[in-house]
C-alpha cells in the first residue's frame, strides 16, 4: 500500500499569525485577560477542546477579523528602522507596530544584522537578508488561526518558529551636515516567513520613500499590510503597498515541483500599478552561483550531507544571495540545519559557531569580514566569492582549491575544501550553461535550467528512499477497527541498501559514480533525519486518517447493544478522543468520516439511559 510521493500533507507547524507575548506584556493582536474574560476553570479546558473539534473550522478570513493586527502579523512581527549612534553605535531608533515585542537579546542582534560591516564599504542603497534565534520561552497568543495555512505550505516553506528572518534595505550617503559625514539608516522587516523576493520587492517600493518622508509614512505602510488577505497558498494574492498592487501566488505542496503557475498581471480598473511577482520565495540561482559555476555539482552534495560550509563575499547582499540560493538547491527536500545568510562577530552565536574545542556544527554561514578569514581556517569547506556580476563571458575553469592556501579573505575566489564528491561530474550542464552565456542567454532563463538540473538530482536521489519509505507502511487489510492502529515497520539501513540495485537513481539518472557512498553518508545527516520524521509522521497520521474511517464503516450502535454499559461508555470516551485527536494533529480525514463518527457517538448516547446520557454530553474526554 504505497504512499504516494509528495502527495500526503506535511506535519503541523506553528501558525502564521504566532504572535509572541513575553512576560508582562501583550504580543501582537494579543488581547489582555480582561478582554478576553475569565479563564476556563478545570473542566472548561476540556469541554473548549470538544467544542472547537466538533465545530466546523472557520475560514482564515473568519478567523483574521478577530483582532486588531492579525492580518500584519500573519506577514510581518515588526519593522524596524536601525541607525548610528556616535555614542552608542547602531540602536533600533522605531519598532513599529509600537506593541511589537522583541527582547534585549533579539534588538542587539537585529543592530549589528543590519548593518553591513565597515570594511564591505556599500555606498549608496544595499539590500540583503539575515536569519537569527528567537529567544525561547516566548508564549504564543492566543489566535493561532493560520496553522492551516503552514500545512499547505511545501516543506521547505514551512516557517520555523525558532528563527526570523530579517529583511534589509540599508542606505549610506555622503552628509556634511552629520558629525560622521555619512548618514546610516536601515529599514528592517522582521518575519517568520522566507519569501525573500517579496519583502524585497516591497523594501523596493517602500524604503527609498521612507527615508524621505520618515514615521508617518511607515505607520501607512503597517496600515496597508494590516489590510492584506492572509497568505494563503494556492490563491492568487492582491497585496497593496502604498499605491502599487503585487500580485503573487504563494506555492503549496500539492505543486509539482519545478513549476511556478505565471500570475497574470491584470488591468486595473483604477488608478493603482499593478505588479506581478514571478515567485515569492526564489533568489537568481545562476546570477548567485556563477562565480563558482564549475562546483556546482560539488556544492549540491555538500549541502545535502549537511556538511559545514562559509561563504566568504564582499558585502551582505552577496553573502546572503548566495547562502539562499545553496539552501535552495537541494530543493524539494528541506535543508534541516541552521543557515545564516550574512553572520557577523556580534552575533550571539558567534562563540557556538566558531569555537576549536568542537568539530564545525553542519551550519551555512554567510561572512563578509576579514577576521573570518581566520576564525574559521579549520572549517573543512570554504567558498570564497568576489563581486558577483552578470557574466559577460564564460568562467575559467577553477581548480578545487587547498584549504591551507586561503589565508586571508583577499584569497582568490574559489571553494577550497579536500572533499572529493561522491558522483562522477555532470559536463552536460556545464557546457549548457556556458553556452547560455555565449549566446548571452538572459539569467533569468540560466536559472530556470540550472533549478531544473537541480531538481531532477534532488529527485533521483530522494525516490528510492521515497520507494522505500513507503513500503514500511502495514497493508491496509491490518488495520481493524477494534485494534490499534498497527506500527510502521522499523527503517533498516541494510535492507534499503539492497533495494538500490534494482530500484536506485539510475532509474532517473545517468550520473555514474558511488552513489552507495553517498546514501550512506547522507542517512547520518540532519538533512535525512528531518526529511525522515516529516514522513514518519505523514505515515503514522494516515495510519490514524485510516482506523477513524474503519471504525466509521462499523455499525457502532449494534456493537453497543451487545456490550455492557461500562464497555459502551468507553466507546464513546474513545470515539470522543479520536475525534479531538483528529482536529488537534489535523490528520488526513474527510470532513464526511468526522460528521459520520459525531452521528455515531449521538446515536450511542441516545441509545443509553437518561442519567449516562446527561453525563456523556457534557464530557469532553
Amino acid at each position: 500500500w504505497p504512499l504516494p510521493l509528495r502527495a500526503a500533507r506535511g506535519g503541523r507547524g506553528r501558525g502564521a499569525a504566532g504572535h509572541v507575548t513575553p512576560r508582562g506584556g501583550a504580543g501582537v493582536g494579543a488581547m489582555s485577560r480582561r478582554e478576553r474574560g475569565p479563564e476556563p476553570g478545570p473542566g472548561g479546558a476540556e469541554a473548549a477542546a470538544e467544542d472547537a473539534a466538533l465545530a466546523e473550522p472557520e475560514s482564515p478570513d473568519q478567523c483574521l477579523s478577530l483582532l486588531p493586527w492579525d492580518r500584519f502579523s500573519a506577514w510581518l512581527h515588526c519593522v524596524c528602522v536601525v541607525g548610528f549612534d556616535l555614542e552608542l553605535g547602531q540602536a533600533v531608533e522605531v519598532i513599529y507596530p509600537p506593541h511589537s515585542k522583541l527582547t534585549d537579546k533579539e534588538k542587539t542582534n537585529i543592530c549589528y544584522l543590519s548593518f553591513p560591516d565597515s570594511n564591505s564599504g556599500c555606498l549608496g542603497d544595499t539590500q540583503f537578508c539575515f536569519r537569527f534565534r528567537r529567544s525561547p520561552g516566548r508564549k504564543v497568543s492566543l489566535c493561532c488561526f493560520l496553522d492551516q495555512l503552514d500545512r499547505d505550505l511545501p516543506v521547505y516553506l514551512k516557517k520555523d518558529s525558532a528563527y526570523y528572518y530579517g529583511y534589509v534595505y540599508f542606505r549610506q550617503v555622503r552628509d556634511k551636515s552629520l558629525k560622521r559625514g555619512y548618514f546610516q539608516k536601515s529599514l528592517v522587516l522582521i518575519s517568520k516567513l522566507p519569501y525573500v523576493h517579496l519583502f524585497r520587492t516591497m523594501l523596493k517600493q517602500i524604503a527609498p520613500e521612507y527615508f524621505e518622508k520618515s514615521e508617518a509614512f511607515l505607520e501607512a505602510v503597517c496600515s496597508d499590510v494590516d489590510r492584506w488577505p492572509p497568505p494563503v497558498p494556492g490563491k492568487v494574492l492582491q497585496l497593496p503597498i502604498m499605491g502599487v498592487i503585487m500580485k503573487l501566488r504563494i506555492p503549496t505542496y500539492r505543486d509539482k515541483p519545478g513549476t511556478t503557475p505565471i500570475v497574470q498581471n491584470m488591468h486595473q480598473a483604477d488608478a493603482q500599478i499593478s505588479m506581478a511577482l514571478p515567485t515569492v520565495h526564489e533568489v537568481d540561482l545562476f546570477r548567485c552561483l556563477c562565480p563558482v559555476f564549475f562546483h556546482i555539482q560539488m556544492l549540491w552534495e555538500l549541502v545535502l550531507l549537511g556538511e559545514p560550509l562559509v561563504v566568504m563575499a564582499p558585502s551582505p547582499a552577496e553573502s546572503s544571495e548566495t547562502v539562499l540560493a545553496l539552501v535552495s538547491c537541494i530543493s524539494p527536500l528541506k535543508y534541516c540545519s541552521d543557515f545564516r545568510p550574512y553572520f557577523t562577530i556580534h552575533d550571539s552565536e558567534f562563540k557556538e559557531y566558531t569555537t576549536r574545542t568542537q568539530a564545525p556544527p553542519s551550519v551555512i554561514l554567510g561572512v563578509t569580514n576579514p577576521f573570518f578569514a581566520k576564525t574559521l581556517q579549520h572549517w573543512p569547506h570554504i567558498i570564497r566569492i568576489g563581486d558577483i556580476k552578470l557574466p559577460g563571458e564564460v568562467p575559467k575553469q577553477v581548480k578545487v582549491k587547498k584549504l591551507k592556501n586561503l589565508k586571508t579573505l583577499d584569497s582568490k575566489p574559489g571553494v577550497y575544501t579536500s572533499y572529493k564528491p561522491y558522483l562522477n561530474k555532470d559536463e552536460e550542464i556545464v557546457k549548457q550553461l556556458q553556452k547560455g552565456v555565449q549566446q548571452k542567454r538572459p539569467t533569468e532563463a540560466q536559472s530556470v535550467i540550472l533549478r531544473r538540473y537541480f531538481l531532477e538530482l534532488t529527485e533521483s536521489f530522494i525516490i528510492p528512499l521515497e520507494r522505500y519509505v513507503a513500503s514500511l507502511m502495514p497493508l491496509q487489510k491490518c488495520i481493524s477497527p477494534w485494534k490499534s492502529p498497527p506500527q510502521l515497520r522499523q527503517f533498516s539501513q541494510d535492507d534499503f541498501m539492497k533495494t538500490l540495485e534494482k530500484a536506485g537513481p539510475q532509474l532517473t539518472s545517468g550520473l555514474k559514480g558511488d552513489w552507495i557512498g553517498l546514501y550512506r553518508h547522507f542517512l547520518k545527516s540532519p538533512n535525512f533525519d528531518g526529511w525522515f520524521r516529516s514522513r514518519q509522521k505523514e505515515m503514522t497520521q494516515k495510519l490514524e486518517a485510516l482506523h477513524l474511517e474503519a471504525l466509521c464503516n462499523e455499525n457502532l450502535v449494534f456493537w453497543s447493544q451487545k456490550h455492557t454499559e461500562v464497555e459502551t461508555v468507553d466507546l464513546v470516551l474513545k470515539l470522543k478522543n479520536k475525534l479531538l485527536q483528529a482536529d488537534r494533529e489535523h490528520l488526513p480525514v474527510k470532513t464526511d468520516t468526522l460528521k459520520k463518527l459525531r452521528t455515531h457517538i449521538n446515536d450511542i448516547i441516545l441509545a443509553l439511559p437518561d442519567d449516562l446520557q446527561d453525563i456523556l454530553l457534557k464530557t469532553g474526554t
